[in-house]
């Protein structure tokens, strides 16, 4: 019999990952990263960075936000990240 996971329980902050979603040249992006490098660096968070002038995919969906934050594919925020809405988001 396979556990059930619900929406509602915590991962552990090793076991999430935030993803930024942007693109070069765009300073709201480099704000982003700055404030995810902070956070998931404090917290042992994996993060990742896509680019969406190189993921035609990507573009179509967020071009009008970037930058886009998802926590475990769950876009999060756009625009502006705030420190203390991701950091508890991504607290245990």
């Amino acid at each position: 019999m396979s556990p059930i996971f619900r929406r509602t329980e915590k991962k552990k902050p090793q076991d999430r990952t935030v993803t930024l979603i942007g693109k070069p040249g765009c300073h709201l992006c480099d704000d982003a990263q700055l404030v995810i490098e902070k956070v998931c660096g404090e917290l042992g968070v994996v993060w990742e960075k896509k680019d969406i002038t190189q993921d035609e995919e990507l573009n179509k969906a967020y071009w009008e936000q970037i930058p886009v934050v998802l926590v475990d594919g769950e876009q999060h925020t756009f625009w502006r990240v705030n420190e203390d809405r991701l950091r508890r988001e991504l607290a245990p």
